[in-house]
């Protein structure tokens, strides 16, 4: 979740995934920042991770080691 995303739409995605059980990472930058976090030339508003593979980034994420 970014530090700019609008109250609302913040609600929304942490409702749905408090309802999907899944759990939601708040990230220290705007959409810009992630977006350049990603190696993307645009802004990221969301960002879901499906199948980590062989990185650690769920390791990096606080709380869930």
């Amino acid at each position: 979740m970014l530090n700019n995303c609008p109250p609302l739409r913040r609600s929304e995605i942490e409702y749905y995934a408090m309802l999907a059980k899944v759990g939601v990472h708040h990230y220290n930058g705007n959409n810009v920042d992630l977006g350049t976090a990603c190696g993307k030339y645009f802004r990221v508003s969301g960002l879901s991770i499906v199948d980590p593979g062989d990185s650690d980034i769920i390791k990096s994420l606080p709380g869930d080691q």
